[in-house]
């Protein structure tokens, strides 16, 4: 039974969730809020709805980039090189990003029928990204039970598993990555050196994958 929608990025682990649970999605929303990458993810979300027969829509954020503070919303260039523990990596948060789109996916649920929210964060986010928490998403499905006359719910299977977990269910359902999007410098190909493209090489390679992606010299 088709009663889900997902938030659909365009990057590993929003398409491998869609490959996933996709009997049971209906709608993929994207939003699009003014992130370097957004450009090079989202044809890549339509694209992957597309071949799976799934409605997909774009919602603008526009407003995220005049009014929040990232390195994310402020540049290439300002995007910060290393592993995701790093210190460095705190800038490129959005802040409260999730809850944000949580809460329109949530009106565009029910408002269309649907009984729960997707969501593909995941262990390896935990350590810089406070609303990809297991406490988060807890307390934000309540709130949008409660704010709801269908009780919609969210459903976020990965938030307790690494990134190479679900690389790893990717190949079992034969996720093609080639057609994904990591890094946040949104260039023409993957630096290779953002704690996104260091998270993806990670992921990719300890899955036994072999890394189909354009990375600069």
């Amino acid at each position: 039974m088709k009663d889900s929608l997902i938030v659909v990025s365009g990057g590993m682990d929003s398409i491998t969730l869609l490959h996933e649970y996709a009997d049971r999605i209906a709608l993929g929303v994207s939003f699009d809020y003014g992130a370097n990458h957004n450009a090079r993810e989202i044809p890549f979300a339509r694209l992957h709805c597309e071949r799976l027969g799934i409605k997909h829509i774009v919602i603008p954020l526009a407003f995220m980039k005049e009014y929040f503070k990232s390195s994310l919303l402020s540049g290439g260039e300002a995007i910060p090189e290393g592993h995701y523990a790093d210190e460095n990596m705190k800038s490129t948060v959005v802040p409260f990003r999730n809850g944000i789109m949580l809460s329109i996916a949530c009106g565009i649920a029910e408002s269309n029928g649907l009984k729960r929210v997707l969501i593909a964060n995941h262990g390896g986010d935990h350590a810089i990204y406070p609303d990809c928490r297991s406490s988060f998403i807890r307390v934000m499905n309540e709130a949008m039970r409660e704010g709801t006359y269908e009780h919609i719910e969210i459903l976020a299977p990965y938030t307790e598993i690494t990134k190479t977990d679900i690389a790893r269910r990717g190949k079992q359902l034969h996720v093609d990555y080639a057609a994904t999007w990591s890094c946040y410098k949104g260039g023409e190909k993957h630096c290779g050196k953002c704690g996104t493209c260091v998270e993806r090489k990670e992921a990719l390679r300890d899955a036994g994958i072999d890394d189909p992606t354009e990375y600069e010299e």
